[in-house]
């Protein structure tokens, strides 16, 4: 007799997009990435609907330009992103401010409800130099998580968007202790996760049970895999993030860790709408590399009923 197959889990709460990243886009501007009109034609052959912003200046900034260019491709926005350094206390505030307020306001211009908020690297990702400690200190633990209140309570109080804060390597806010001591001293009316679940995996989390233990803080997710043979050197010679993803750390699905259907399903079990956006960091790779895995990624995730 033949064996029946598993009935394939019903994932109708998740929205999947890809974004820049993914073309290897790490950069508002530089000549190894592909132009931004390549990104978008690309993004929607492969079949996604949605897309982020990326770095703020690769896309066009003029939101009628930028409006036209997706509403053609029938593509839409989910996200921004900003980096910080909130860490640093009130002193960097108004610098803060004024580049949040530039990307919320095309953010919220695209019809999204979210800024992807990405914490300062403590090394440089192209040169590896060390530009501060690893760990932080209390006080600058205080500044990191009151910073990220006032900034949520800003965000949502003048453009409506919800910010969620993303776990990154060669980050303050990386392994399982330091998103769990953040998410602890947060409060979730105004700070929620950005789950990158290669991120996570790099820094030697587990997606499935911080989704289980915090579901109700994760606010979005980031679907990315880490090549354990070469995350292994990594963590070995103690490599830089930049250099790491030039090694082919971030790998495409399925071959990698961890294996996404068990993310996708506990995501779908929180009954709630999450946007999960495909980012494979690819940071610099030949411009006619990327479409063809985007291609395949799609196609996998529908496997998974994604």
């Amino acid at each position: 007799m033949p064996v029946p197959h598993a009935a394939q889990p019903v994932l109708d709460r998740i929205r999947v997009g890809s974004a820049p990243d993914s073309w290897g886009v790490w950069f508002p501007d530089d000549d190894q990435q592909v132009p931004w009109q390549r990104f978008l034609d690309e993004v929607a052959e492969a079949g996604y609907e949605w897309i982020e912003l990326g770095p703020y200046g690769y896309l066009p900034t003029d939101p009628a330009v930028l409006r036209e260019e997706i509403t053609r491709r029938s593509l839409q926005v989910s996200a921004g992103t900003i980096f910080t350094s909130l860490h640093h206390g009130p002193s960097v505030w108004d610098k803060t401010w004024a580049h949040v307020s530039e990307v919320a306001t095309l953010t919220q211009a695209m019809g999204a409800g979210h800024l992807v908020v990405i914490p300062s690297f403590w090394r440089d990702d192209k040169t590896a130099e060390e530009l501060e400690p690893r760990e932080l200190t209390a006080e600058q633990w205080k500044h990191l998580t009151t910073g990220m209140e006032r900034l949520g309570k800003r965000v949502r109080d003048e453009f409506g968007l919800d910010i969620v804060v993303h776990p990154h390597a060669d980050t303050h806010i990386d392994t399982e202790e330091h998103v769990e001591r953040f998410l602890d001293a947060t409060d979730s009316g105004l700070v929620n996760l950005c789950l990158d679940t290669g991120h996570y995996a790099y820094c030697g989390g587990d997606s499935v049970k911080l989704i289980r233990t915090y579901g109700e803080r994760i606010g979005y997710l980031h679907l990315k895999q880490v090549d354990p043979d070469i995350l292994g050197e990594v963590v070995a010679k103690g490599t830089p993030f930049g250099p790491a993803v030039k090694q082919g750390v971030m790998c495409e699905p399925p071959l990698g860790v961890p294996a996404l259907p068990p993310v996708l399903e506990a995501a779908q079990e929180l009954n709630v709408d999450l946007f999960a956006i495909v980012e494979q960091d690819m940071y610099p790779c030949p411009p006619d590399q990327p479409f063809p895995i985007a291609e395949r990624t799609r196609r996998f995730l529908r496997s998974c009923g994604a």
